[in-house]
């Protein structure tokens, strides 16, 4: 059985990150531009018109506690990290699917 490494804080315990801002904050503009040109990856964005963009922000997820079978839960931890995303993302599809108007014969 694989082992959980559980990490606990309190609220408002704020850790340092690993950024350098001061670094960060010493960059200029025209050193930004000269690292994206040499970025090989930045090529298929470089002429996208980014001024129609849209801010999504992710719709709000209620903390709540479920019973589910242990083989169920094992199944989706085994998938890796983001199992609960994958729960939810399932839960939601069974939604949409039950949702849907029924069509007249």
């Amino acid at each position: 059985m694989k082992k959980e490494h559980i990490v606990t804080r309190r609220w408002g315990d704020r850790r340092k990150g690993k950024t350098d801002w001061a670094r960060f904050d010493a960059i200029t503009d025209e050193e930004v531009e000269k690292s994206i040109a040499k970025d090989p990856d930045w090529a298929g964005f470089k002429d996208i018109d980014w001024s129609d963009a849209l801010l999504v922000i992710p719709a709000r997820k209620k903390a709540i506690s479920i019973r589910v079978d242990e083989d169920v839960l094992d199944f989706f931890k085994s998938q890796g990290d983001g199992y609960q995303r994958r729960i939810n993302a399932v839960l939601r599809s069974y939604m949409q699917q039950k949702a849907k108007p029924k069509k007249r014969a």
